[in-house]
């Protein structure tokens, strides 16, 4: 079974909830494509990097989601970065570097986010519907977002995209 990134349910309104995310390591490529396009143009680049792509070629456990995002230090309309998170427990310090030089390794601190989760084919159309709905529930709840907004996938593009789930996850302010 797959690892999946660590947090705790802080409060939880209808549609949604308050989470507080670990600190964690993940491993990005920033996608000069739009968003339909962006997670299978980074997608090879991150999977060969835990997959012995590293100077040490040490194969590094797959984990879940496969995050598609933008952030708020760089809102260009396309432009996404798509990271894999690194296994639980991982300090920047200790990770192999990668050969390829799109994949960038950065640390993530704790943070507060409200995430929803879909069903479905994450695509562009019903991605945009579900942020739509989450940022509008949590100002409802006078729950202050950024602008940085997270697609988290957490199952194969092969599944039937009925049964796929998906989160969408907004960093709080």
């Amino acid at each position: 079974m797959t690892k999946r990134q660590e947090f705790t349910v802080l409060k939880t309104y209808p549609g949604f909830e308050i989470r507080e995310y670990k600190p964690c390591v993940i491993a990005e490529v920033k996608s000069s494509a739009d968003y339909s396009d962006a997670g299978s143009s980074a997608f090879g680049s991150l999977f060969s990097y835990i997959s012995k792509g590293n100077n040490a070629e040490q194969a590094i456990a797959m984990t879940a989601p496969v995050i598609t995002a933008k952030r708020s230090d760089n809102l260009t309309e396309d432009e996404w970065f798509v990271s894999f998170v690194m296994p639980a427990g991982s300090a920047l310090a200790d990770m192999p570097l990668p050969i390829n030089s799109k994949v960038v390794l950065r640390e993530l601190g704790a943070e507060i986010c409200v995430a929803a989760s879909f069903r479905g084919k994450a695509t562009t159309a019903l991605s945009a519907q579900k942020i739509t709905a989450l940022r509008a529930a949590a100002e409802k709840q006078n729950v202050a977002l950024s602008q940085e907004v997270r697609v988290a996938r957490f199952d194969p593009p092969f599944k039937p995209s009925f049964l796929q789930y998906n989160e969408i996850v907004i960093p709080t302010i």
